[in-house]
């Protein structure tokens, strides 16, 4: 059994919608953080910020989870 599909087909259903797009490009690759949220980021995955309080942290600024979700894929 073979599949057969163009580059069209492929490209289709990622680019048919911009928002797809930008949450594909999104998910991959975390804008950088700035020093103190590194710090805090590092200080998260070595325990020693408390859930709540990172919850807190996630919901001033998103792009912490990504980048803890991010490391965590990587190992």
């Amino acid at each position: 059994m073979s599949i057969h599909f163009t580059v069209s087909d492929l490209t289709r259903n990622l680019f048919h919608s911009p928002r797809n797009l930008f949450h594909a490009l999104h998910e991959r690759a975390p804008r950088p953080l700035s020093p103190e949220q590194r710090l805090l980021l590092e200080c998260y995955l070595a325990g020693q910020i408390p859930e709540s309080a990172w919850s807190d942290y996630v919901f001033e600024t998103p792009e912490l989870a990504r980048h803890v979700n991010a490391r965590r894929g990587q190992h």
